[in-house]
């Protein structure tokens, strides 16, 4: 029987492989944190999401252009906060509450109070890279972090490009630059850590930056019936299991003492960003058994409801659990904990607050003065129409 192509969902055209990958990826964070074996590098994941961001939001920023002749940043960032805020403060709130009992988790440095802010400033990462501070159960909240100065840097950006009408693959190559950059950077700035920390490049706002950059690349280029149609033949096939080879196969790959080699971050976590983009951009085009299996309902669902939550609280239970229950037990108690709490944020939480995004996201049918705007973008500029609608 033939593989169906890579599936979209009736609402908000989301491209369900892309939401199994979600859970593919959280599946591998929460696995590195309980220790399980096998999973020593399972922080990977984060550079998948990573990728998966740059892609989704650049695809919405580009289509939203297409469609309507111009990004309105302000409900842009608007629908930003109404997305990621509300469990955010969520769980800041249950630490707050829990901090005299998972205060100390992995030697934290800072105080309730200034964890707390770190974490609702979205200032995590620049803690960790440039202060040397830890937030204890908010420490995963650096990589939210880095989503979120580049949700404040890189629409502007795009917005530039668009005035300018640079042409595609003149933004595709400086992307590119900027990525090659961010690595040789990181290369000559690493300094081995002692005590088996990581080093402060990979929490840095600017050297971390290129499976972000990476996942921007991806949907320009995806955005061209040139590169669109290159991924939706035999190449989409290759890219796929190319890409899911190179993300599964770093976790054996990457082994202990990672944080001790500068090939780890100039070579390992940039060739995991780049398979991520390959995966994505063959499930995004391509139907091929692994976005068909990504695709399954409860796959998918786990990816698109649970992710998020999942990512912010695991490690709140982690800290409760496992000092009282550890072993396979307190892993399983911990995962089984996790989960019923990020179900229960997402229903209760996420989605009031999701349907008040709903309200800002752009129009489908364009105004007669957009419309109008729309048919002036030159076809050849960052501009041009990009395919199916993803949510972010």
């Amino acid at each position: 029987m033939p593989l169906a192509p890579p599936t979209t969902s009736t609402r908000r055209d989301r491209v369900l492989p892309l939401d199994g990958l979600r859970t593919v990826a959280i599946a591998f964070v929460v696995l590195y944190h309980l220790h399980v074996p096998g999973f020593g590098s399972g922080f990977v994941g984060v550079n998948v999401f990573f990728v998966l961001s740059g892609y989704l939001i650049t695809t919405l920023l580009v289509g939203e252009r297409a469609r309507t002749g111009r990004i309105r940043l302000g409900r842009f960032w608007l629908r930003r906060v109404l997305r990621l805020y509300p469990t955010l403060l969520a769980v800041v709130v249950v630490g707050l509450a829990l901090w005299w009992l998972i205060g100390d988790y992995q030697g934290s440095t800072m105080s309730a109070l200034g964890a707390g802010l770190v974490a609702v400033s979205y200032t995590g990462n620049v803690a960790r890279s440039f202060l040397g501070e830890s937030q204890g159960v908010f420490s995963p909240m650096w990589s939210l972090s880095m989503e979120e100065q580049f949700y404040l840097v890189w629409p502007p950006l795009l917005m530039l490009l668009f005035a300018l009408r640079a042409a595609r693959r003149v933004a595709v190559a400086v992307l590119a630059a900027l990525v090659v950059a961010s690595v040789v950077a990181s290369s000559v700035l690493f300094d081995a850590p002692a005590g088996g920390a990581t080093p402060d490049i990979y929490f840095s706002p600017v050297l971390n930056v290129a499976p972000l950059l990476l996942g921007c690349a991806l949907a320009l280029v995806l955005g061209s019936d040139r590169g669109r149609a290159a991924f939706q033949g035999r190449f989409g096939t290759v890219a796929t299991w190319a890409g899911l080879v190179g993300v599964v196969g770093s976790l054996a790959v990457i082994g202990s003492g990672w944080q001790q080699q500068v090939t780890t971050f100039t070579v390992m976590l940039p060739g995991v960003a780049v398979a991520s983009a390959l995966l994505i951009g063959g499930l995004a085009c391509r139907p091929t058994l692994p976005a068909r299996v990504l695709s399954l309902g409860p796959v998918a669902w786990f990816g698109r409801a649970l992710s998020y939550p999942l990512y912010l609280w695991h490690v709140v239970f982690i800290a409760l659990i496992e000092p009282v229950v550890p072993g396979a037990l307190g892993a399983v108690a911990v995962i089984a904990a996790a989960v019923t709490t990020a179900w229960l944020s997402h229903r209760f939480v996420e989605q009031p607050a999701l349907r008040l995004k709903d309200r800002f996201e752009p129009s489908s049918t364009p105004t007669r003065e957009e419309s109008g705007r729309a048919e002036a973008a030159p076809a050849t500029s960052v501009a041009a129409e990009t395919r199916p609608r993803v949510d972010a």
